[in-house]
C-alpha cells in the first residue's frame, strides 16, 4: 500500500492551481493562533467552516482545481483545520508562505502559487493517510482496500470494469466490497465509475476532442451510448458543449 498513488490521477485529470485571494473568495487560508500556524481547507459548499472571530488571516488562497465544473473540488472536507505543530513539514511550509506574501520579493506570485500548491497536496496526503474523513472521494482513498480499486478507476477509466472486478482489485468479497464502498462514498461502484467517465469527457469536450474518439476512450464504444448518459448527467448533449 505504501507505493499506491491515490492522488497523482487526479491531479493529472484536473488540473490543480492555487494563488492567493480574498478571503471570502478562498478555500485555503493559513491563519495564526497561539505561536503557531493553523491551516484550514474548505471546498465551500456545506457551510460547514467558518473563521472564528479570533483567526488572524496570514494567507488566503483561491483552490481551482479543474474549472467550475470539475468534480474534484466537492470531494474536499466541508471544513479542515490542521495544527502544524503536528507535521514539521507542513510547518516550514506555511512559514515559507507567509515570509514570501509578507515580503513581496521578485517572483513571489509564481513562488506563492507553487508553494500552496504543495502545501494543498501535502494537506490531502496528510489527511488521506490518517483516514479522518468519514465520507465522500477522500474517505475512499483513505481506506487502503477501496483505494485500490478508486486508483484503478481512476488509472484506466475506459476499463470494462464489473463489481467483481474491482472487489478484486480491493482484495475484498463482492458484498463487503459494495457494502463498504457505498457506506464510505455514498455511492455504488457502477455509480461513481459513471460519474468518472463523464466528468472526464466534458473536461475532453471542452478542449475539442471528438465525440467519437470520447467514447471509445470512456467505455461507451459508440456516439450513440455516450449521448444519452452525458444528457442525463449535465442536462446538454455533447455535441452543444462541444460547439461552445
Amino acid at each position: 500500500m505504501a507505493h499506491l498513488d491515490r492522488l497523482t490521477d487526479l491531479t493529472t485529470h484536473f488540473a490543480l492551481h492555487i494563488e492567493p485571494a480574498a478571503p471570502e473568495a478562498a478555500q485555503l487560508f493559513i491563519l495564526e493562533s497561539d505561536m503557531a500556524h493553523v491551516v484550514m481547507l474548505t471546498n465551500h459548499l456545506s457551510g460547514a467552516c467558518q473563521l472564528a472571530s479570533d483567526d488572524r488571516v496570514l494567507f488566503a488562497a483561491q483552490v481551482n482545481w479543474g474549472g467550475a465544473r470539475s468534480p474534484m473540488l466537492s470531494a474536499l472536507p466541508g471544513c479542515l483545520r490542521y495544527d502544524t505543530r503536528d507535521d514539521p513539514d507542513i510547518a516550514a511550509i506555511t512559514a515559507l508562505i507567509c515570509a514570501e506574501h509578507a515580503d513581496r520579493r521578485c517572483g513571489a506570485g509564481s513562488v506563492l502559487n507553487r508553494l500552496a500548491e504543495v502545501l494543498f497536496i501535502r494537506l490531502l496526503r496528510a489527511e488521506v493517510q490518517r483516514g479522518s474523513i468519514e465520507t465522500g472521494l477522500l474517505a475512499g482513498l483513505g481506506d487502503p482496500r477501496l483505494a485500490r480499486a478508486l486508483v484503478a478507476m481512476h488509472g484506466a477509466p475506459g476499463k470494462d470494469w464489473s463489481n467483481s472486478a474491482l472487489a478484486n482489485e480491493a482484495g475484498l468479497s463482492l458484498s463487503r466490497f459494495l457494502e463498504l464502498f457505498r457506506g464510505r462514498l455514498g455511492e455504488t461502484p457502477q455509480a461513481y465509475l459513471r460519474h468518472w467517465r463523464l466528468s472526464l469527457a466534458q473536461r475532453d469536450l471542452e478542449r475539442g476532442d471528438r465525440i467519437d474518439a470520447l467514447a471509445r476512450r470512456y467505455g461507451y464504444g459508440s456516439p450513440e451510448a455516450l449521448t444519452p448518459a452525458f444528457r442525463r448527467a449535465t442536462g446538454l448533449a455533447p455535441t452543444a458543449l462541444r460547439r461552445a
